[in-house]
């Protein structure tokens, strides 16, 4: 304690003697605090005010320094001892965590086509957060006009070029085809970016000439713990191969369907699929190569009633194929349906197959007349029955749907049965009781 002291005063004296207009201000103009004495004065004032007595003064300085100290330790000491008391009040109360959204970024395959504004204008008003969709527009084809429309929205969007532009060889009766060929090229290049360079684990993709729906976003955000969780599933289309104005039901934006066809036109895909077929990817028609029961695997898609996506490119490599006839009629969705917030899981694989085959089979069989000339009593659904390809191929074609088959796979079909509205009834066109698998030969 001595020494202590000791060091204390040696310290004071030395301050004293620097510092001492300082300290006569600041002793000076602290407020009274104490008692006053026989003449009023406050004690502690007198106390504490310079004398002429330099060792006795700084001893008092540390004397009421130490007792400052004493004073703050046991303030400290009080704080501590109710600190368990803080600690059980606060166990059982719930823990706030804030939930980890995935990110989900938006690929769109640019070539030559300056109306990638309509796409990319669409994108970016229904776009709820930069942060979680970011938006890449991968670019082939070296078109400078194009180049330069994707340019005008500066880091709104991360702008991707493909740097091989150079033709492919092919065999010679495929010259035609070369665009096939370098959409192919592209696409593996683009997804690679995506997934190896910059390390997404899932993607959206989008062409240049498709508009969205307003809620093409909740649509994908709601579907994609679905994909992670569910193995059966390989994709989520926003796309109806069916749904024209007519065909569709209007009052169900939210009715979505299991689907053995790869739809494609706004989809989306996991780091693990993509890990599975880029090594194999096909050097052209890397739609249909997806549609071949090898690349599939029994697997399904998500696709809506309703399509979240519009396409408006009529000239294209295919020079408008179905265009005229069917994709310019195709209903976008403009109601927004609150996905994330609605139980999904009747979409797992056990569950919907149950639910869909009782509907479908329990629905009363009609004939193609009943359907065409609007016979139908009643609101339906009722089941419309092929046997054979040539069967399903003449009702599709007259009924208005779409007729062509991909590996035994009708368009929009699931468990060989498709789905569609006639006259504000639902149909379903659907093979015999008892279907089992694909005849991969109905192509």
């Amino acid at each position: 304690m001595l020494r202590k002291r000791g060091s204390v005063i040696l310290c004071g004296t030395f301050l004293f003697i620097t510092w001492n207009a300082i300290l006569v201000l600041l002793l000076w103009g602290r407020p009274p605090t104490g008692q006053p004495d026989e003449s009023g004065r406050d004690q502690r004032e007198v106390a504490e005010r310079p004398t002429s007595d330099l060792v006795g003064d700084v001893l008092r300085m540390a004397d009421t320094f130490e007792a400052e100290l004493e004073r703050q330790k046991n303030i400290l000491l009080e704080i501590q001892s109710h600190q368990s008391l803080w600690d059980l009040s606060n166990k059982d109360r719930p823990k706030v965590v804030l939930p980890i959204q995935p990110v989900i970024p938006i690929l769109v395959i640019a070539c030559n086509r300056v109306t990638v504004r309509r796409c990319l204008d669409k994108l970016l008003e229904y776009r709820p957060s930069a942060e979680l969709y970011p938006i890449i527009v991968s670019q082939d084809c070296g078109h400078a006009e194009t180049t330069e429309v994707i340019r005008s929205y500066g880091n709104k969007v991360t702008h991707l070029k493909q740097p091989d532009l150079s033709d492919i060889p092919v065999q010679p009766g495929h010259k035609k085809f070369q665009g096939y060929y370098k959409i192919s090229r592209h696409y593996r290049w683009a997804l690679n970016q995506v997934f190896k360079t910059l390390s997404h684990s899932s993607v959206v993709i989008v062409e240049d000439d498709l508009e969205v729906a307003p809620d093409f976003f909740e649509y994908f955000r709601a579907l994609l713990p679905l994909l992670q969780s569910d193995p059966s599933l390989w994709c989520i289309s926003a796309w109806n191969d069916n749904g024209r104005e007519g065909y569709v039901d209007p009052g169900k934006a939210s009715l979505l369907y299991r689907t053995d066809f790869f739809p494609g036109l706004g989809w989306m895909v996991l780091k693990d699929v993509w890990e599975e077929l880029e090594p194999k990817w096909p050097a052209s028609f890397w739609d249909d190569w997806m549609r071949q029961p090898e690349q599939r695997r029994d697997r399904a898609c998500i696709r809506p009633e309703i399509s979240r996506t519009l396409t408006f490119g009529r000239q294209g490599v295919s020079l408008g194929q179905f265009y005229d006839k069917y994709l310019r009629y195709i209903k976008l969705n403009n109601e927004f349906v609150p996905f994330t917030k609605m139980d999904l899981s009747h979409l797992k694989e056990e569950t919907y197959k149950e639910i869909f085959e009782k509907e479908v089979y329990s629905a009363p069989v009609v004939t193609y007349e009943d359907v065409k000339q609007g016979q139908l009593k009643g609101q339906g659904p009722y089941r419309l029955q092929y046997s054979s390809k040539e069967s399903f191929k003449m009702l599709a074609k007259n009924l208005g749907i779409m007729d062509d088959l991909k590996s035994g796979v009708p368009r929009g079909g699931y468990r060989g049965v498709v789905s569609f509205m006639s006259r504000g009834r639902r149909i379903y066109l659907a093979p015999p009781p008892g279907w089992t698998k694909y005849d991969t030969t109905w192509s």
